[in-house]
């Protein structure tokens, strides 16, 4: 009797267990709809019934919880296995931040050796990429495909925009909820007509400037592209746009200077089109090596935030943040600043000079490192190789003011400093310099 009883209540066990993962998987939400749309001349996404301007950041390894925080409403990958995150992991902790993704598909560049004459690996490309779209593809914090980052790029055959357009008919064909697209570095006519006439079937054109995005309402005009676009990389000057000291060095700009570019480039060049853009993609809510461990990113490798992420808080939304980051004043290296060619000789003794000011009245603190020109330099934000710091040369690293020994190896250097609030927020600042000639 006793087994007949245990059976009926495990029978009944499982057919409730049955019942509620039916009605988990009845209830679980599916692709969320989205289409571009123009009317009276005017472009717009279109998400779940809603018009959508995009207010999002490139982020693959960052924090997607900040970008929430600070206003943003979805991010953008350039691959859908990025190595540290499956691309549904992604597109889960998004959703639970309630963030929609653009999500980036890897597609081979003929800057590093792929020929798009090969027919057989372009059919091998399109039928890996099928495989991903088909996993990912009913996830509802999806907006919209990337396919490609920067196919432009030194490339030369343009066939690369033949295999481009058959995905995107792929795509559209096996997820009809998803618009497609795929990222330029710049914009000119002779991409845009290659564009038009080989891939037709995209929806959308990503956009990807830096300190020349201020031009671009003029080159869209040049170019002939009227349809709508979304800027999917701006923000930091470029390393190829900035000055250079005499041996070569760019001089990159402190965390303050690229804030106030971040402000004046947004209101030059994303706010006024209310016709064509689609919204933008900062560039970069994280760290990244590249020429520095700080050009590009918004943040530091130890998390804290800069005045960048400020700026993009108030533009989304329309207040300052509840701290703000501190602010450099000045920066200098010997008495003398990054752009006066600083040299020193091996072994020399020297001083660097930090002033910062915080808005919020926060105590600061200070650190300061110093590494080699980095070497290993790449393009099209390919990765690269962070200089080693070398050690025991800065007297007093936690200081505002600091003397030091230069390295003893002749060659190009940098010295690096920051200044945190001690509140989750920091500035930064980095002076190139050389060490010629005798002791």
């Amino acid at each position: 009797m006793r087994a007949v009883v245990r059976t009926t209540v495990a029978l009944l066990t499982v057919c409730a267990l049955a019942a509620c993962a039916n009605q988990t998987m009845q209830t679980k939400p599916g692709p969320t709809h989205v289409s571009v749309q123009t009317a009276n001349g005017k472009s717009q996404l279109i998400v779940a019934g809603k018009p959508f301007y995009v207010k999002g950041a490139g982020l693959e390894f960052g924090n997607p919880e900040t970008l929430a925080a600070n206003g943003g409403n979805a991010m953008r990958t350039w691959r859908t296995e990025n190595g540290k995150s499956s691309g549904r992991a992604v597109l889960d902790r998004a959703w639970g931040n309630g963030l929609y993704v653009v999500m980036g598909i890897e597609i081979a560049r003929e800057r590093h050796g792929f020929n798009y004459d090969n027919a057989d690996d372009v059919r091998r490309q399109f039928e890996q990429v099928k495989s991903e779209v088909l996993a990912l593809k009913d996830h509802p914090a999806l907006i919209l495909w990337s396919i490609g980052n920067e196919l432009n790029l030194n490339s030369k055959n343009p066939k690369v925009w033949n295999a481009v357009n058959d995905i995107s008919r792929m795509i559209h064909e096996i997820d009809p909820h998803h618009p497609t697209m795929t990222t330029l570095a710049g914009i000119n006519k002779d991409v845009v007509d290659h564009i038009k006439s080989r891939a037709p079937d995209l929806d959308v054109l990503g956009v990807q400037m830096y300190a020349d995005i201020v031009n671009l309402p003029r080159y869209l005009k040049e170019s002939g592209w009227t349809r709508p676009y979304l800027v999917t990389e701006w923000g930091a000057t470029g390393h190829w746009e900035v000055p250079k000291t005499e041996w070569g060095a760019p001089i990159e700009n402190d965390s303050s200077t690229k804030a106030d570019f971040y402000r004046q480039r947004f209101n030059a060049a994303i706010r006024p089109d209310a016709t064509q853009c689609l919204g933008s993609f900062v560039f970069l809510w994280e760290q990244k090596q590249e020429r520095t461990p700080t050009w590009y990113g918004m943040f530091l490798d130890s998390g804290e935030k800069t005045a960048t992420v400020d700026v993009m808080h108030e533009i989304w939304k329309g207040t300052p943040p509840p701290n703000r980051s501190p602010r450099l004043v000045s920066a200098t290296l010997d008495g003398k600043t990054a752009a006066q060619n600083i040299r020193l000789r091996p072994g020399q003794r020297a001083s660097a000079r930090i002033e910062a000011t915080d808005a919020d009245g926060d105590a600061l603190t200070y650190r300061w490192e110093i590494m080699e020109e980095s070497r290993d330099l790449k393009e099209g934000g390919d990765p690269e190789i962070r200089p080693p710091t070398l050690r025991n040369l800065v007297d007093h690293a936690s200081r505002a003011d600091t003397p030091f020994t230069a390295p003893r190896e002749p060659g190009a250097y940098r010295l690096f400093g920051y200044v945190y609030d001690g509140k989750g927020a920091a500035a930064h600042v980095n002076m190139p310099f050389l060490v010629a000639g005798e002791r």
